[in-house]
This record gives structure tokens, C-alpha cells and sequence, in this order.
């Protein structure tokens, strides 16, 4: 992204109440832009391909087409914008289903406005924000699922130094500068790391990563 443009954001929730409030949160930012809004999941996913923002709010709990669903369905059509999941505290146990789906990570309704844009930057940048405890939670699911250190044999000492510094929270422009690579260099490196490593996203490779040695 053009470090001199503004951040485009979409806000996606079924109380507008909610969206004219983090509207109102995220219009004093200089750095950055609400583009659209819109009211269910589908319409989310609509908006997102005509409007490409960078980085969506999305709701979990929406009437018909729900937030998880909208994460799915985003995934399948390749679109590149960042999702960061926008919940209730007692929502907690929907966050883990919606990291799975794609989410970026997420931040709670309550937020105060510093730290909203504080989140939509972290993600906008690459990032991944997950809370300590929704991190051991993803682990243990992880390891329930099987997933060994074998597969990691498979991987090349470049890729390792790529999946190190995605566990360190890089985005694929600190890792090119940080390996001298281009960005297009290090974008087929975490394709091939997530295909070799069986995993969804950066998100899950962050967790392998931490969870098998490598990395933070």
C-alpha cells in the first residue's frame, strides 16, 4: 500500500448505531478513509469487491449472512483486504471459528478510539492481533489436530527466515526489507510456506511458528 494514502476502510454490521460510531471514531483520522458500510455479511462481501478497502470491521454475530460466513466467502474469492473482527467481550468463544476463517484478529466493541485506529493500522500494515489467551487456544486446537514438526522439514532455510519474522509480526514489506528481497519474492515464499505447512494463513502460520521453535 502507498505509504501516502489514506487507509480504506468498509465497516460491516447490522446495528448502525455501531457503524455511525466507529464512523465517528475512524473521520478524525487523517490516515484514514471509511469508504462504505454495510448492514449483513453478504452485503459486506458485496461492497468489499466493488469498493477493494483495505481493511474490513466485520461484525461476527449478523442477521442471515453471519460475520464467519463473510470471512469464507471473501477467502474464496481472493480478495485481499484485511479483516479485523469487531466482537463483545462475551463473545469470545466465536473469536477462534473467525480467526480460522481468515480474520486478521480483532478488537472488542468497547475500544476506545486511539486503539481502534492503533488495530486497523496493525492489520492495514500485515499484522496479526491476537490476545495471549486466544493464542494458547489456537495452539491446543493445532496441536489436537496433528500438526507436527515433520512438516516443517519440508521447508527451505529461506522460508524458515520468512516464517520467523511473519511469528515476529512483520508485514511482507518489513520481511523484504528485512531479507533485501522484493515483495512479489516474499509474497510466493509465504504461499509455499502456507502450502507446505498445510495451513489457511499467516495467522495459523504465526502459530506453528511460535508453537514449533521458530520465530517469536
Amino acid at each position: 500500500m502507498d505509504d501516502h494514502r489514506a487507509i480504506r476502510v468498509l465497516l460491516v454490521d447490522d446495528h448502525q448505531v455501531v457503524r455511525k460510531g466507529l464512523r465517528t471514531f475512524l473521520e478524525v483520522q487523517d490516515d484514514i478513509e471509511v469508504v462504505g458500510e454495510a448492514a449483513d455479511g453478504a452485503e459486506g462481501v458485496a461492497r468489499a469487491e466493488e469498493l477493494r478497502p483495505d481493511v474490513i470491521l466485520m461484525d461476527v454475530k449478523m442477521p442471515g449472512t453471519d460475520g464467519i460466513e463473510a470471512l469464507r466467502r471473501l477467502r474464496a474469492l481472493d480478495n485481499p483486504a484485511r479483516v479485523l473482527i469487531v466482537t463483545s467481550f462475551t463473545e469470545q468463544r466465536t473469536v477462534i471459528p473467525a480467526l480460522r476463517a481468515g480474520a486478521a484478529g480483532y478488537v472488542y466493541k468497547d475500544v476506545d478510539p486511539d486503539a481502534l485506529a492503533g488495530a486497523i493500522r496493525s492489520v492495514s500494515a500485515g499484522h496479526v492481533l491476537l490476545q495471549p489467551e486466544v493464542a494458547e487456544a489456537l495452539l491446543a486446537q493445532e496441536d489436537a489436530a496433528g500438526g507436527g514438526q515433520g512438516r516443517g522439514n519440508a521447508l527451505t532455510e529461506r522460508e524458515r527466515e520468512v516464517l520467523a519474522l511473519i511469528a515476529d509480526g512483520r508485514s511482507n514489506r518489513e520481511i523484504a526489507r528485512a531479507l533485501v528481497l522484493s515483495e512479489k519474492t516474499v509474497k510466493t515464499h509465504v504461499s509455499n510456506i502456507l502450502m507446505k505447512l498445510d495451513l489457511a494463513d499467516r495467522t495459523q502460520a504465526a502459530l506453528w511458528a511460535v508453537r514449533h521453535g521458530i520465530g517469536a
